[in-house]
């Protein structure tokens, strides 16, 4: 098993392997390029797609924004992911259909070892973050790992 299937399926990963660093890097170089692009451009689109697969149409995702991998964000139609917001994707970030997040939002899968020795070692767990449809999430907010909101009627 690879460090990113066990970051992604919830074990202890080590961060400072080639794999994770590579992952690491290219979310990183994107990033760069997308900054002071308008989100109208089809330069910044095209990046943001590359960054995030999947991303529907339908989605957008304002500048700046910051993220670990891209990867490991999964999010529905119609989606609105406001400026300044920062998803730390070690594990899967999932958002729903007509979700709006606010500007300054932090959702952070990852999750450090509880004994100080062993935080010591660049390691680290990550953890789901799943968020329904029709959901709003204010500006400022903070999601943690393993949090699950959805709208209940």
């Amino acid at each position: 098993m690879t460090e990113l299937e066990k970051m992604r399926s919830g074990q202890l990963a080590d961060m400072s392997g080639p794999e994770l660093q590579a992952h690491f890097e290219r979310a990183k170089t994107l990033l760069a390029k997308m900054r002071g692009l308008s989100t109208y451009s089809d330069s910044y689109r095209e990046l943001l797609e590359t960054l995030i697969p999947g991303i529907p149409v339908t989605s957008t995702v304002s500048p700046p924004f910051y993220c670990d991998h891209g990867d490991g964000i999964k999010l529905g139609e119609h989606v609105f992911v406001n400026a300044n917001c920062t998803f730390l994707d070690g594990a899967y970030i999932t958002i729903g259909d007509h979700t709006l997040v606010g500007p300054c939002v932090q959702i952070y899968t990852p999750h450090h070892p509880m004994d100080y020795l062993e935080r010591r070692e660049p390691k680290e767990y990550a953890y789901p973050v799943t968020i329904g449809s029709d959901c709003w999430i204010g500006g400022g907010a903070l999601s943690v790992p393993v949090l699950r909101l959805v709208i209940v009627v």
